[in-house]
């Protein structure tokens, strides 16, 4: 299997994720308040995510059933068939399908990308995986951009019906390099296949793999202080006297760019430099551009500062989560690569929630200074957490080869 079809798949798939995520979290509140609904109950909407957040509890099953051909051709059906369902809806009066169709496509969406992490780490090898997932990062975030700004601009040229019928299109697309895929793959785990209440607990038995648990600590504490300081940058923006056009335009259009780059960046790194390199250099830059929301700071009014911080973030930030998404998927196990990655990957989604738990009770009790100096802090003292703790090896035995991999 070519390097190029192997990326291409990815690609498509990873995009299929981002482009209904996108609409959901970007274009749809702008189309609810629209039609009159409260920032509270918006804001509420943000629940049905939660499958998110509890994927690898149901990640054993998709690893150990089937293969992922089949789960990757039956998701995207269903979900190009719910985006052409939604089209025959009518807003005004059907929010309650909408919300259902939300949950539904979080559900659908959550569990495709179970199954193309763990093809991923099974498709790719360590040569690829740093461009892998610099593709990964960057489709998805292209996913997002389609969804939450072409598809908002083709409802307001054409309306409802016609957006929801671009976004099948653009799904039915994504879906073709899939059925090239063989179709007598083998389950990823066939060889250790649990029944009934060992499949349910899986994952449990995952998580308890020696050096996993040490491994969950350091990479949540590479991206915590980064993911502090980012919860706070949309309420710092608009404290600081910017209008909401100018911060959609600063964090949705210049800071999605930014991230493609980053990602292109961030893969690049780890396939040339190699991990360990990688992580460090993309970690000390990460909590680079965190110094520049320190001085922003100290001089709010300075908009032309506040600008380069969020695109140095979104820059740099995005390198590092890419970096360090090539080391996930080097500690994760072929044979039970979905729920390895899922896990490492929902440990990340709830430190990023805690983190942005912390630092809006920070913001209010030491001020957007006091906030932004400690999330500086901490980034620094997480990128030296991780290269020292596994330099100790404390990590998966997997990683032993891969931490000081150089795959140029």
């Amino acid at each position: 299997m070519s390097a190029g079809y192997k990326f291409g798949l990815l690609a498509g798939l990873y995009l299929a994720q981002g482009l209904p995520f996108g609409f959901f979290t970007q274009a749809l509140p702008v189309l609810l308040r629209e039609r009159g609904l409260s920032l509270a109950a918006i804001g509420a909407s943000g629940l049905l995510y939660l499958p998110w957040a509890l994927k690898f509890l149901w990640a054993p099953l998709v690893d150990h059933t089937g293969t992922r051909r089949q789960w990757l051709l039956g998701l995207q059906l269903l979900t190009l068939g719910g985006a052409v369902a939604l089209s025959f809806i009518d807003m005004a009066s059907g929010l309650a399908a909408i919300f259902a169709a939300l949950l539904l496509f979080n559900l659908l969406a959550s569990t495709q990308d179970v199954a193309t992490d763990g093809l991923a780490v099974r498709l790719l090898s360590p040569a690829e995986r740093g461009p892998g997932n610099g593709v990964q990062v960057g489709a998805y975030r292209l996913g997002m951009i389609l969804g939450g700004g072409l598809l908002l601009w083709v409802y307001a040229r054409s309306g409802w019906s016609t957006m929801f019928l671009c976004m099948a299109a653009v799904l039915a697309l994504t879906l073709l390099p899939v059925l090239f895929l063989p179709r007598d793959e083998a389950p990823a785990a066939a060889r250790e296949r649990p029944a009934g209440r060992q499949l349910l607990l899986a994952w449990s038995a995952r998580l308890r793999q020696p050096g996993v648990g040490g491994f969950v600590a350091l990479i949540c504490a590479y991206k915590f202080g980064d993911a502090m300081a980012s919860s706070l940058v949309g309420p710092f923006m608009y404290d600081a006297g910017l209008s909401k056009e100018m911060i959609a335009v600063v964090k949705g259009s210049i800071g999605s760019s930014m991230g493609l780059a980053g990602a292109a960046l961030g893969g690049w790194m780890a396939w040339h430099f190699g991990r360990r390199p990688a992580l460090i250099t993309c970690g000390v830059l990460q909590t680079a551009s965190l110094l520049l929301y320190v001085a922003c700071a100290f001089d709010p009014g300075d908009h032309r500062l506040i600008y380069a911080a969020s695109t140095a973030e979104h820059l740099l930030g995005g390198a590092a989560t890419v970096a360090l998404f090539t080391l996930m998927m080097d500690a994760s196990d072929p044979d039970h690569a979905g729920t390895d990655y899922t896990l490492l990957a929902c440990a990340i989604v709830f430190a990023t929630g805690l983190a942005g738990l912390c630092g809006g009770l920070l913001g209010d009790a030491a001020g957007y200074l006091g906030a932004f100096g400690l999330s500086t802090l901490l980034s620094g003292l997480g990128c030296l957490a991780l290269v020292l703790g596994l330099d100790r090896g404390h990590g998966p035995a997997r990683l032993a080869n891969a931490w000081p991999l150089r795959c140029a």
